[in-house]
């Protein structure tokens, strides 16, 4: 038996609930109280657990959001290298800015990139998408002799997990400069250095 779709009242406080919870998580962080999500969002704490059975599913809905961003930009970055408008390297090193800078300013993508930390085993479609994108930009790279052929996709996360996306901009911008260099191959001992074009 299919779930019922929701009435228009009930898809509006849903949105409210999502939306208000979003802008608390990037204000606050994932420890801002469920009581304070439901007043912000103008409904009952019943109605969101109505939406939501606990808080764990409300922030695992915000955060489904923020890893769909985040894939959308891996993706989009594949797509640039697959169509020969950018190489993978620089485009590895456009999309990890950016990841910084969004997590700089919201909280939920920062908290989304640590839950890609911990979880990029599993099979989600979000994540999985994400998770291919990033495999095939470092992929790239490491055939193209850029990136140093050990760097995996989970050290890729590692590097999203540690960002210092509290940092002032002079910091970020710094210690994305060392880390970038950390992957790349002609940084490390023994490594294939590309021909010059």
């Amino acid at each position: 038996m299919q779930d019922r779709p929701l009435r228009a009242d009930a898809l509006r406080n849903r949105k409210k609930i999502l939306d208000s919870a979003r802008d608390l998580i990037t204000q606050y962080g994932a420890e801002v109280p469920t009581d304070a999500i439901a007043e912000a969002a103008g409904v009952a704490a019943g109605t969101l657990y109505r939406h939501f059975p606990d808080k764990a599913a409300l922030i695992d809905a915000v955060l489904s959001g923020a890893v769909d961003e985040l894939a959308q930009l891996t993706e989009d970055a594949w797509v640039r290298v697959e169509r020969g408008e950018a190489g993978a390297m620089a485009e590895f090193r456009a999309l990890a800015g950016r990841y910084v800078e969004h997590a700089s300013r919201d909280r939920a993508i920062r908290a989304a990139a640590d839950r890609m930390a911990q979880e990029y085993r599993f099979t989600g479609d979000r994540l999985q998408r994400a998770t291919d994108a990033g495999r095939n930009l470092v992929a790239r790279a490491q055939a193209d002799g850029d990136m140093h052929p050990d760097i995996t996709i989970e050290d890729v996360f590692l590097l999203l997990h540690t960002a210092p996306a509290d940092a002032p901009p002079a910091a970020r911008e710094r210690w994305l400069t060392l880390m970038l260099a950390g992957f790349a191959a002609g940084n490390r001992p023994g490594a294939r250095v590309a021909d010059p074009a």
